[in-house]
């Protein structure tokens, strides 16, 4: 089936930040001689596990499911959220447009999206995972704790034979067994024992400030990770991660860049500079 997406979309883009941050086990794909890209991943849905596919060719994002029939609509809905379809491209790139500085970079990838998530929680997780180590490292580790605490599927296909670790599953770890530091550790189950139990909750129906002092009030989470979860989970239209290392990298690239003037859709700018960065980067 077709994914309805305003056009522009840079899907291919889109696919690709997805790939670069990919868990073997969970997640699979990649680009084909053609040009087109692939991406696809397991999930957990309320009647069992699914499967998703999703292929950006000749300008059409195309999904398939594999999953219990009762499941079907919370997958697309899941998928739309996963790939911005709410945001208003034309919109947002004529605006970034209007500095000088960042009109290449739109000109270069229009219709850039931000990145949703399938599951909240499995992302906050991974960007624990994530912290202070590279990209590369990061991948390891979520696959390396996929392999151990991540419920297999008895019907897996090659690429794609697990779950990603539920907060439940992480819940019932002991911190000082996790390839990790001892406080990255302790806050990774603390994380997931606030989900559980509802001092930490991650729905985007949630105020975006309550939900932001709900995740600085967790040990552990600073205010890169609290922003990023609302550029993600919430799709939080103006947030620019300052503090990031690539982030300060491209705006000293772009000199005289009014990142003011980026408001309201700075998480848009962001992605801009991170895809600039990335272009740059072998995948």
């Amino acid at each position: 089936m077709a994914v309805g997406v305003p056009a522009p979309f840079a899907g291919g883009a889109l696919l690709d930040f997805l790939l670069r941050h990919a868990v073997a086990g969970v997640e699979d794909g990649g680009v084909a001689p053609d040009g087109s890209v692939h991406y696809a991943r397991t999930l957990g849905l309320a009647h069992g596990p699914a499967t998703l596919d999703l292929r950006w060719a000749d300008g059409r994002l195309a999904l398939a499911v594999d999953a219990d029939p009762r499941d079907h609509a919370e997958a697309v809905r899941r998928v739309e959220q996963l790939v911005d379809a709410a945001a208003e491209p034309a919109v947002v790139d004529a605006h970034l447009a209007r500095d000088p500085a960042l009109a290449g970079l739109v000109a270069a990838t229009p219709g850039l999206r931000v990145p949703g998530v399938l599951d909240p929680a499995e992302m906050l997780v991974r960007t624990l995972i994530g912290q202070q180590i590279s990209l590369a490292a990061a991948r390891t580790h979520g696959a390396a704790l996929s392999g151990r605490l991540g419920s297999a599927l008895p019907a897996g296909r090659p690429g794609l034979d697990r779950l990603f670790p539920t907060p439940a599953q992480f819940a019932a770890v002991d911190p000082t067994t996790l390839p990790m530091p001892r406080a990255r550790g302790r806050a990774l189950v603390g994380v997931a024992e606030r989900l559980l139990d509802g001092r930490l909750v991650l729905d985007p129906a949630l105020d975006p400030a309550e939900a932001r002092a709900q995740l600085l009030a967790c040990p552990g989470i600073g205010p890169w990770t609290a922003d990023y979860v609302l550029m993600r989970v919430w799709h939080a239209p103006d947030v620019l991660l300052v503090s990031d290392l690539i982030v300060g990298r491209e705006l000293a690239t772009l000199g005289s860049a009014d990142p003011d003037a980026w408001s309201p859709y700075r998480s848009y700018a962001t992605l801009h500079l991170w895809h600039a960065f990335l272009q740059r980067t072998p995948g």
